[in-house]
């Protein structure tokens, strides 16, 4: 068996199903892994203390791994003010992950074992947010996700996309702070093509008294280019993850890498939802199990996928490469296990070791207890968070709820538009200030409301859950209705005016969205000081569901200007809207929406609908009103 070929896989082992949440007394050991769902290997595939034959000629590697925290120490839904929890039972969190890691050390005690992370860990919950913005770690913060992952032992962490979200500083920053090292193979210097970050890191380890070498190669998402372009351009370019890795990996493999693995921030089945903006894939960690010889198994990222055990044969060697995703936010514990045995090899035919079979499965999460030391180590920034995210900043004159933003315009979202198109007619100067400004918003979060009386940070929180910042783009006629008409493809195409419930009218799958079209690629726009009013015929094909397109009460002809406020992702490409992506910017403040919605209630104090409510789009049925339960 030569170094880039493997056994034939065996079956694979089945996911653990999600089991009753468990949280009375401690869970740890043994116990938690039997509770998790682990399944062991046996014995006698992973030797003995090498005193005895077969023993000495074979060993295990064991790869435990995380994807996606997002900002998650704690089993905690701040926007919620409780205990996370969802349909499932799943737990998430790191405090849960590092009792798993714990458990599966002390059963393997004495074996090789590598502890890895496949990105987007700094963004995505106010923990990360507070420290990369409120009391940033640029300013001498420590971020507490930096202070749970040295606590569980990574050895090493590839960049996710969401990493960039803050600005380099703010990386670098976390990067300084962490006592492993984060790998982006494919994060470059756009002048000399050379890695900005460690590429890999090779972890040696000696077993029945010979070396044994694992090298682990980070690759993160060419998207990033896309995502984060005020953020990275001129600074950094993104290849593709199949190119770079034909280049280092080889280079691991004559560094005397016995072992190559993968944390790749890219999902397995390919695909892109910036369509061909780039000529890299965003999701290619079955191309490179496929195109790149010499790898031996792929920690999965980015898609918030369970994948506890899949094959990819490469197509020069043949091997099958093992993929593994452990879901997201810490609900699950990759563990891949990595077969080795002694083989001869090269002229000489000198032993070393090669990978002889490989396995994964997923742990959950749920099964366990939080671990203590995790805990009391982040709970004062926990604390600081929870104090921040529930203090009040203002009121509501009425109770708002973005429950039914999908059917109906409702004045939770005019509010989200209202605030960003005011923050950028305030900006805008020169010919663009006598445009009329519009903006879009989506309705991210059906479950956000504002309550009647007190509002409170988490509340607006809630309503706009991303990291998104505010641009906007001068635009004509033609490319509002064409916008338009992109975004009501989220509809279904019915007859008859009902009624009609929720679910039979949204999220119609498409070629791109063959589940559904997720909600938040609905986007209504609106005017800032008049109305744009029109209508969605859902009995239309789409395409063409809009009418009666109006602004101020007067049609809007194809040639009028206008600016659009949009969020950057949707400037950047994301969800494919047509327009945006290429037309003129004119503003680009970098400010966060989140934060702007925040700081309008602080300053406004009153939430009042009467001062930017109005129904200004509705849904029809060949021209009639439909009736929505």
């Amino acid at each position: 068996m030569s170094e880039h070929s493997g056994a034939p896989a065996p079956a694979p082992v089945p996911s653990a199903a999600p089991s009753p949440v468990t949280r009375r007394g401690a869970v740890t050991g043994a116990a938690a892994l039997a509770a998790s769902g682990y399944l062991a290997a046996p014995a006698s595939a992973h030797g003995d203390d090498g005193r005895h034959g077969h023993g000495s000629r074979r060993a295990r590697v064991t790869v435990l791994g995380t994807t996606d925290l997002h900002g998650n120490v704690y089993n905690w839904d701040y926007f919620k003010n409780r205990e996370f929890d969802n349909a499932a039972h799943d737990d998430i969190g790191l405090a849960k992950v590092r009792t798993l890691v714990k458990a599966v050390r002390a059963e393997r005690r004495g074996e090789p074992i590598l502890t890895l992370d496949a990105g987007d860990t700094i963004q995505g919950t106010p923990l990360a947010y507070y420290y990369a913005r409120i009391d940033p770690i640029t300013k001498g913060s420590t971020h507490p996700m930096a202070t749970a992952m040295n606590l569980v032992g990574y050895d090493a962490a590839a960049l996710g996309n969401h990493e960039f979200n803050y600005g380099i500083d703010t990386l670098r920053t976390f990067e300084s702070q962490l006592d492993f090292p984060l790998l982006g193979a494919n994060a470059v210097d756009p002048a000399t093509g050379r890695p900005v970050f460690r590429p890999y890191v090779v972890k040696r380890f000696r077993v029945h008294g010979r070396p044994l070498t694992v090298g682990v190669l980070g690759l993160t998402n060419p998207g990033i280019a896309i995502w984060d372009k005020a953020n990275v351009e001129g600074r950094m370019a993104f290849p593709g993850l199949v190119e770079q890795a034909k280049r280092f990996v080889p280079e691991m493999r004559r560094r005397g890498c016995d072992l190559v693995v993968v944390a790749a921030h890219s999902g397995a089945d390919t695909s892109s939802s910036y369509g061909d903006a780039l000529p890299y894939p965003e999701n290619a960690s079955s191309l490179l199990a496929a195109q790149v010889p010499g790898i031996d198994a792929i920690l999965v990222g980015h898609a918030h996928k369970e994948i506890a055990q899949r094959y990819v044969a490469n197509e020069t060697t043949g091997q099958q490469v093992l993929l593994c995703e452990p879901s997201y936010w810490g609900m699950r514990l990759a563990v891949l296990d990595l077969d080795v045995e002694l083989v001869r090899s090269g002229r000489h035919g000198r032993r070393r070791w090669a990978l002889a079979s490989a396995t994964s499965q997923v742990l959950n999460s749920n099964t366990v207890d939080a671990d203590p030391q995790v805990s009391r180590a982040v709970r004062r920034a926990h604390d600081t968070v929870v104090a921040y995210v529930n203090s009040k900043i203002g009121t509501s004159t009425t109770e708002l709820s973005a429950a039914r933003a999908v059917v109906e315009d409702v004045p939770i979202i005019d509010f989200v538009n209202h605030v960003q198109a005011d923050a950028v007619k305030a900006a805008l100067t020169g010919s663009d200030a006598a445009l009329p400004v519009l903006s879009i918003a989506a309705p991210f979060n059906r479950s956000a409301s504002f309550p009647s009386g007190d509002v409170t940070v988490r509340d607006v929180a809630g309503l706009y859950i991303y990291d998104n910042t505010l641009l906007a783009v001068r635009v004509t006629g033609a490319d509002v209705r064409a916008y338009l008409e992109y975004s009501a493809r989220y509809f279904k195409q019915v007859s008859g005016t009902g009624p009609f419930t929720i679910d039979q009218l949204t999220n119609a799958p498409s070629p791109t969205a063959p589940n559904g079209t997720p909600d938040y690629n609905f986007d209504s726009v609106a005017g800032l000081d008049a109305p744009l009013t029109y209508a969605i015929d859902v009995a239309a094909a789409p395409g063409s569901r809009i009418r009666d397109l109006a602004y101020g009460g007067r049609p809007v002809a194809d040639a009028d200007r206008f600016v659009l406020a949009v969020n950057n992702y949707r400037q950047s490409g994301g969800g494919g809207f047509p327009a945006v992506s290429t037309a003129p910017v004119v503003y680009n403040a970098q400010v966060e929406i989140r934060q702007l919605l925040i700081d309008w209630v602080t300053t406004h104090h009153t939430i009042d609908p009467a001062d930017f409510a109005s129904v200004d789009w509705r849904l029809v049925s060949g021209g009639q009103p439909i009736n929505v339960s």
